[in-house]
């Protein structure tokens, strides 16, 4: 689970990164370019960067869907639960548990119907305007992203059901940081 868990991070993270910097190269090319320095215009001129808009497009794609999961994975979504909050335990838990079952059925449909429009989408040659790579590989992030989420969610099923705890985010909290400040603490000792 903890190689499924760094996967699912790393992916989102790269994503992230690579289109930033992408997006950043491309508006410094636009910018540079339109600067009128003799040469320099000339040269970035024959440099490509049409593709840059779509490949960040379909960057952020990815990065949503398996967002999600994440998202259910550590309890980071919003949710509406002032009246759930509010009933009593027999009755609240009875609520969650169809919260996540009917999410996990509404992902694995989607999925679903996700990996037969893939399916359908690479029997075709379509690709796509700029970067010209095959479309399925595009919308091959709808049925993964959705199958992750479903997974994530039963995850969070099985868990609540065993310990009666829903994932938490504590906005406070920063990864790594807990560890050197224990780290200092020890040296100073």
């Amino acid at each position: 689970m903890k190689f499924l868990d760094k996967l699912e991070e790393w992916l989102i993270a790269s994503l992230m990164g690579a289109a930033t910097l992408l997006i950043f190269v491309a508006v410094l090319h636009r910018y540079l370019s339109g600067l009128p320095i003799p040469g320099l215009q000339d040269y970035l001129i024959t440099i490509n960067t049409s593709w840059a808009q779509e490949a960040c497009i379909y960057m952020f794609v990815w990065m949503a869907k398996f967002g999600a999961a994440y998202g259910v994975r550590t309890g980071i979504h919003v949710g509406v639960d002032v009246l759930i909050n509010r009933m009593n335990t027999p009755w609240r838990n009875k609520f969650i548990i169809f919260g996540l079952l009917a999410g996990a059925t509404f992902t694995a449909i989607i999925g679903t119907l996700g990996a037969n429009f893939v399916h359908h989408m690479s029997q075709t040659d379509q690709t796509s305007a700029d970067l010209e790579i095959p479309m399925w590989i595009v919308y091959l992030a709808v049925p993964l992203g959705s199958y992750l989420m479903c997974f994530r969610f039963l995850q969070v099923l099985v868990a609540f059901v065993k310990t009666g705890q829903l994932p938490k985010h504590d906005h406070s909290h920063v990864e790594g940081l807990e560890s050197e400040l224990t780290e200092d603490k020890g040296a100073k000792a």
